[in-house]
């Protein structure tokens, strides 16, 4: 059996098109597009890497039951400083006190990756990406409030647009700030006979 009778429907359990476009950059496109509308609160003393690895194996479940026989993948980003997780920022107040904590100092991006196969197992991925922002004066912080890039990003900024402006140091995965590990997650769907298509 070759790897492409093999390969099964590919369902993506996210509505972010942010993920879609990562995806695409690595020539794999879903068969489906199935967010799991979820409640994503944390637990009580939940830490930041536990959250992204819970919601994403969560999200996957909720989606494969809706699509058996599918590959399900799933994922979850959480920005983090120390033990506080930030809020994904959904508005101006949300945005710049985000943006007031994270300027001149490092915080971790935490990226949860679950595949669900078409035989039901599960396979789990966590990565972790430390990123060091510049300190922020006034004039920076009010143009990127007025442009509204901010907006629905966890911790109130978009690495990939102007809030790259901000990036002192990255250590670990880009992709994975963005969204989406992008080495780990083809990993586990080359697990599963789906590979970059041609």
């Amino acid at each position: 059996m070759s790897d492409d009778t093999a390969r099964p429907r590919l369902v993506l359990a996210s509505a972010s098109p942010r993920r879609l476009d990562l995806l695409k950059q690595i020539h794999i496109t879903p068969d489906a597009v199935d967010p799991a509308d979820m409640d994503e609160s944390p637990l009580r003393d939940e830490l930041p890497r536990d959250h992204a690895a819970r919601l994403a194996a969560e999200k996957a479940r909720v989606v494969a039951a809706r699509h058996p026989g599918c590959a399900v993948l799933a994922a979850d980003t959480v920005v983090a400083a120390g033990r506080r997780i930030l809020p994904k920022a959904e508005d101006e107040a949300t945005a710049r006190a985000c943006l007031e904590l994270l300027s001149g100092r490092r915080h971790k991006v935490h990226g949860g990756v679950t595949l669900i196969g078409p035989d039901g197992r599960e396979h789990h991925r966590l990565v972790t990406t430390a990123v060091t922002f510049k300190r922020l004066d006034t004039r920076e912080m009010t143009m990127y409030l007025r442009s509204g890039e901010w907006h629905g990003k966890a911790g109130g900024y978009a690495i990939q647009g102007l809030g790259g402006l901000f990036i002192q140091q990255i250590i670990g995965s880009y992709p994975n700030v963005v969204g989406l590990p992008l080495l780990e997650t083809a990993n586990l769907l080359a697990s599963v006979h789906i590979r970059p298509e041609a």
